[in-house]
């Protein structure tokens, strides 16, 4: 943790009083992925959460003492934890506003506590404890530097003789795993994030400088840099400023508020503290946001100057287009005129005009060429898109229409993206996606020569013939486009517009070589976004029509990639992609396709599996599975379960996995008699469709008849062998849930009992994932409703773990926790156990959780522990308050 704290956590700069975190993207996803390991310390490792650590980790807090609650000793200004260590001292002492903690378990309650704050309290802890990992492990501050890496501490680990070296040992390599995955996820947030240079900002100001005066026309009063010195690499700011990543800094006066102070960096735009003396000295530390360029930063700040350039924004865009215009032509026209063939010397030549041309064009989204596309009915397949673009031209969309300039692209792919969102947002989706926002190569970035090329080849797509356009999208797809430097290079040059408007010809070898590529590089969720920005959705449905098999594979597979987030799957839903698809999977019954080449020929079973893939990815929409269902999905899905194919299974299970969560689903279930197959497949290889039967079981087996009819054909024994196999998570989260769902039925749990599956659930208890934990103690709390099954469990330890998980958080698995605690304490010796462990007073605490079923499930666990009392007879200090009149002292 030491490492990324100190290398890509961002801190203010020195000099202004003590380093604190400054507020950016970057820190706050830091914190939250920290408060997520705190969090689930607790539960995921219940012994280490138990570890005193070094030193306690201390800061300043605004929470108040009344916040805490059972669990802890409160007065009006401390605060102090019944949890202690060895020598009595508290293991949470809160003196306010100094907080001590000296254990991850009370970090983790305190996280829970601290509720809307926590990350406020995470942001102080860290600033508080630069060096967190020294403290919790133990080492003299003269010998730990500040950058400390686990790895250094693990050495010194192995060097001690501490008896706690094992649990120290475990702590340090977590820590070590958190630490890299701060780092990678740095790093992935990073790379999302906007970047800047030096010639775009300077074309920004030239163009506000333009556009500026008195009067009620111009955007602005005035714009000027704060300094007229320019470096040779284009900055203004001084260089031990640049180091920093900041360029420039420009004083704006807009009409309607004050004048700004703004700093133009690589990441972005945004306010700084404004000169602070007579003599120009500027305080570089940021007071707001970050924006991507100049012009977002205005248009958020002054009203007026939004006002202004939104009657403007033609003009201007007419003016940063055409100041470009001419030197890239003539740029590529100097390009085009080297000869193919070059020798050593003239290859640099050539690689740098390569660069400065991508770069420029990075900067520029062109529209394809349409010189060859003269077969096609425009009238009646262009898209909501296209025909947007067609009303902005003033006129039919022609053989030698000039390019569309980006800012009128960008109004309209903003244009139609708003209106699918307002239609996806009513839908009945319930579930969230997120993609990560778009954003280009940086214009300096160190490119490979793949993309230059991709960028040379795509220039032939917008402008070749059909030959030269086969050819270069053969070319295209011998790239790795698995790379996303590859991917976004296609984007970047324009690529995704000429892929998708080829999509619309009659010329089957481009469709197929445009699906192609499209196909490989729509696994990039920023490409699919802009797949459906550019409205290639409905024209990938209107492919599914083709009579060509190959055709109908292709737009269904990368309809299947794009169709990941909710305007995607709406789209193919609004442009009635849902019963085209249900369709394939019944091409094998349709004998009076005509015959095609052998070039364009594929198997049924493939078109088969195409379709059950994209209706596999659609499926996560409820609309979307009412639509599979009205268009007869689930009698052609039944069919495809009989086949041996496991690639073709794999789709069709996982849909009906996603569509079982609905009650209509389930009947059409049973009345096809899929849970025979699902049940067969259990015992299949493959883990992938072991997990998929497994979650389309768990859902299914909400009906008493469905848990019947697993055990009847058999169903039971396979999932009780699943359980021996604990690396794969995910399988083994679906096969405990659906065991957790058949065990509803007494019948069930009998033959559970008979395969030993009760104590495999035992054992996993600990070291299981959150998602495996709630599985694995719901299925055990139904089978310790049974006398036997309760006496397994003991024998087996299964009631220390059971109670150890009454400290976490989770609410599913508190609610499953109590519910199999409350089955336990109906036997004498399992509850004498629960009372020397402390879970009486544990079941008293979850009173006071905020979620009522747990408040609920925790009463009803109470009951037995109460009816049991006498018998158990244990010391009164451990469980009972004198809370009624019931419970009086003897």
């Amino acid at each position: 943790m030491g490492v990324a704290l100190t290398r890509s956590a961002q801190w203010t700069a020195a000099g202004y009083g003590t380093r604190t975190l400054e507020i950016t993207p970057l820190n706050e996803a830091i914190l939250q992925e920290i408060i997520i390991f705190v969090e689930s310390f607790i539960y995921k490792h219940p012994q280490e959460a138990k570890y005193v650590f070094a030193e306690p980790l201390e800061w300043k807090t605004d929470l108040d003492p009344s916040a805490f609650e059972l669990g802890y000793i409160v007065s009006a200004t401390t605060v102090k934890s019944e949890e202690a260590d060895e020598n009595g001292q508290p293991l949470l002492f809160f003196s306010v506003p100094q907080i001590k903690v000296r254990s991850f378990g009370q970090l983790s309650r305190l996280l829970f506590i601290a509720k809307d704050t926590k990350l406020k309290e995470a942001q102080a802890c860290i600033e508080a404890n630069r060096n967190p990992v020294a403290k919790i492990l133990g080492f003299d501050c003269n010998t730990v530097k500040e950058d400390s890496s686990v790895l250094n501490i693990l050495d010194k680990i192995t060097e001690d003789d501490d008896p706690e070296s094992e649990i120290k040992m475990k702590i340090a390599i977590l820590l070590k795993e958190l630490d890299l995955h701060l780092l990678n996820h740095s790093l992935k947030h990073i790379s999302l994030e906007i970047s800047l240079n030096p010639e775009a900002v300077k074309n920004d100001v030239e163009l506000l400088k333009r556009f500026s005066g008195k009067g009620e026309q111009t955007v602005l009063e005035s714009i000027a840099y704060t300094s007229d010195y320019e470096f040779s690499n284009g900055c203004r700011a001084p260089p031990w400023r640049q180091i920093l990543g900041e360029m420039c800094y420009v004083l704006v006066k807009p009409h309607d508020v004050e004048t700004l102070c703004i700093t133009c960096s690589a990441e972005g735009v945004f306010l700084n503290g404004g000169k602070i003396d007579d003599e120009g000295e500027i305080n570089y530390e940021r007071k707001g946001a970050i924006y991507k360029d100049l012009i977002t930063f205005l248009k958020k700040t002054s009203a007026k100057f939004s006002e202004v350039m939104s009657k403007e924004h033609i003009r201007f865009n007419e003016l940063q287009n055409g100041k470009d215009q001419p030197k890239e032509t003539s740029d590529k026209k100097e390009l085009d005129a080297l000869p193919k063939a070059v020798d050593g010397s003239d290859k640099g030549v050539l690689e740098k005009k390569q660069i400065n041309l991508g770069k420029r064009q990075m900067t520029k989204r062109l529209e394809p060429s349409l010189n060859w596309k003269m077969t096609v009915d425009y009238k009646g397949r262009r898209s909501s898109l296209k025909d947007t673009h067609k009303e902005k031209r003033g006129g039919k969309l022609e053989k030698s229409a000039p390019p569309v300039s980006p800012g009128k692209t960008q109004l309209t792919s903003k244009n139609v993206s708003k209106i699918e969102e307002i239609v996806s947002e009513s839908s009945s989706e319930s579930e969230e996606d997120e993609e990560p926002p778009d954003h280009r190569q940086e214009a300096n970035a160190d490119l490979p020569s793949e993309y230059w090329q991709i960028q040379k080849l795509v220039k032939y797509l917008k402008g070749g013939n059909q030959i030269a356009t086969v050819i270069a999208l053969c070319s295209l797809k011998d790239f790795n486009l698995a790379q996303e430097t590859c991917q976004l290079a296609i984007r970047d040059a324009g690529g995704l517009e000429v892929l998708i408007n080829l999509l619309d010809t009659d010329e089957v070898k481009c469709k197929i070589g445009s699906l192609n590529i499209l196909k490989e590089i729509s696994h990039n969720s920023q490409i699919r976004r802009n797949i459906v920005d550019l409205g290639g959705l409905p024209l990938m449905v209107n492919i599914l029509d083709s009579p060509h098999k190959s055709l109908k594979c292709l737009a269904a597979e990368t309809i299947a990639n794009v169709a990941k987030f909710k305007r995607a799957r709406w789209a193919v839903r609004h442009h009635g992609g849902i019963t085209k698809l249900v369709v394939l999977l019944d091409c094998a019954q349709n004998s009076t396709e005509p015959a095609q080449s052998s070039l364009y020929d594929v198997r049924d079973e493939e078109v088969a599996r195409c379709g059950a893939l994209a209706l596999w990815s659609c499926s996560k929409s409820y609309a979307n599975k009412e639509a599979i269902r009205k268009a007869g999905g689930i009698p052609l899905l039944a069919r495809l379960l009989k086949t041996s194919h496991g690639n073709i299974l794999i789709p069709v299970v996982g849909t009906l996995q996603e569509c079982a969560s609905e009650e209509n689903y389930r009947a059409a279930i049973k009345a096809e008699r899929i849970i025979e197959n699902l049940v067969m497949n259990l015992s299949s290889e493959n883990e992938q469709l072991q997990e998929h039967c497994a979650m389309a079981i768990y859902q299914c087996a909400e009906d008493e008849e469905t848990r019947d009819l697993v055990r009847l054909h058999g169903g039971l024994k396979p999932l009780a062998s699943l359980l021996n196999n604990t690396d794969n998570k995910e399988r083994l989260a679906a096969v405990t849930g659906a065991i957790w769902k058949c065990s509803i039925s007494k019948e069930n749990v009998t033959k559970f009992r008979e395969y030993k599956a009760i104590e495999t659930l035992v054992g996993l208890l600990t070291d299981q994932p959150e998602e495996v934990l709630v599985n694995v103690v719901g299925a055990l709390g139904e089978c310790c409703q049974e006398h036997e099954n309760r006496i397994i469990v003991r024998k087996c330890g299964g009631i220390q773990p059971l109670v150890d998980l009454l400290v976490g958080i989770n609410q599913a698995l508190l609610v499953n926790v109590t519910k199999a605690i409350a089955a336990c304490a109906v036997e004498p010796e399992s509850m004498m156990i629960i009372a020397r462990l402390d879970g009486v007073r544990l079941l008293w605490s979850l009173l006071k959780n905020p979620h009522p079923d747990v408040k609920a499930s925790a009463a009803w666990a109470l009951c037995p522990c109460i009816q049991n009392a006498k018998v158990t007879r244990p010391p009164k200090a451990q469980i009972w308050c004198p809370v009624t009149s019931g419970f009086s002292e003897n």
